[in-house]
């Protein structure tokens, strides 16, 4: 390294990136090892210069932040960093760098995956053949389709984009809901009640954070209708969990694809209940290809500040110090 070697805490332990790291010259804190993690971070905090966040979504706050007085960077696992309050790094200078990019066509993938188990009940009717049914009982019931459907989709940013491509494809028009207008040629709503009424299959893709907060309400869902469809691959804050439990129990609405949830690992039991609904584990990006492409970003944002070269990938809310 250009400046020597640089102390660097990471606040979950991950093999990959810590072989890496130690790798590329750098000292190497596991938080989440130490038998006494409050002793070993106040016996690091005046050296260290970076955090590193891998795995899990415990809150990385300007209490956590503050504690290192010398912290450049933060250097998050993952394209999500809702749980980073980046406000607090911008006003003390500390930049924040996230993984984009590298695992945008794998977590679209899963999108077009997770909807067609949705519509098309594919793992309800693998249960039905596991359970012996066919033979006894005959056919697995007729599902819904794809066809006749309009896609909307909430949050028109790369995987937004990615995932409109697949409809394209598919040839299921594709309308979405941004704020404001997005580089493309979909119709936008900048109304989600509008989008809303308007289709009947949502996917939603935006970040997490306070300003999408159960952004999808029991408001959106009546609109979306008893005919709708409603794909989750974001941040489970973003969909009001009871409303969305109510909704799927009244069939206010057809059926639900979930990949996240607002207290992971915990699921309502109520969702497990259901059979419409697809449950994943938030498997969105979780294959080894992509994986270890967001992880060799997560270590190559490290070492290119550390050489003076600056971030290759920070988030727009932090500064870029030169």
């Amino acid at each position: 390294m250009a400046d020597g070697t640089a102390d660097v805490v990471m606040l979950h332990s991950k093999q990959t990136i810590e072989s890496a790291l130690i790798e590329h010259g750098f000292t190497l804190h596991k938080a989440s090892a130490a038998s006494d993690r409050e002793a070993l971070l106040e016996s690091i905090a005046p050296r260290v210069r970076a955090i590193v966040v891998c795995g899990g979504h415990d809150p990385v706050n300007g209490g956590i932040m503050g504690r290192f007085p010398k912290l450049e960077i933060v250097s998050c696992n993952g394209v999500g960093y809702d749980h980073i309050d980046v406000s607090w790094a911008a006003e003390h200078g500390v930049v924040v760098t996230n993984t984009p990019d590298v695992l945008t066509e794998e977590v679209a993938d899963t999108a077009l995956g997770l909807t067609l188990c949705t519509v098309r009940e594919l793992p309800q009717a693998e249960r039905y053949l596991r359970a012996g049914n066919w033979p006894k009982l005959g056919n697995y019931r007729l599902t819904a389709s794809l066809r006749d459907r309009v896609v909307g989709v909430v949050g028109m940013g790369r995987i937004g984009k990615a995932i409109a491509r697949r409809f394209d494809a598919m040839r299921v028009p594709v309308v979405y809901h941004e704020p404001r207008p997005a580089d493309v040629s979909y119709k936008h709503y900048p109304n989600l009640l509008d989008l809303a009424r308007e289709v009947s299959l949502m996917i939603v893709i935006t970040p997490g954070g306070p300003a999408t907060q159960n952004l999808i309400s029991g408001e959106v869902l009546q609109a979306l209708g008893p005919d709708g469809v409603l794909i989750n691959v974001s941040r489970g804050s973003v969909v009001d969990e009871q409303a969305l439990i109510s909704a799927l129990q009244s069939k206010t609405i057809l059926a639900a694809g979930l990949d996240v949830f607002a207290h992971e690992p915990n699921v309502p039991p109520q969702f497990l209940e259901m059979e419409n609904v697809v449950l994943f584990p938030h498997v969105g990006s979780a294959s080894v290809a992509t994986r270890g492409a967001m992880d060799a970003l997560c270590v190559d944002n490290l070492v290119s500040w550390f050489r003076g070269k600056g971030p290759i990938t920070p988030v727009p809310e932090t500064p870029v110090r030169k």
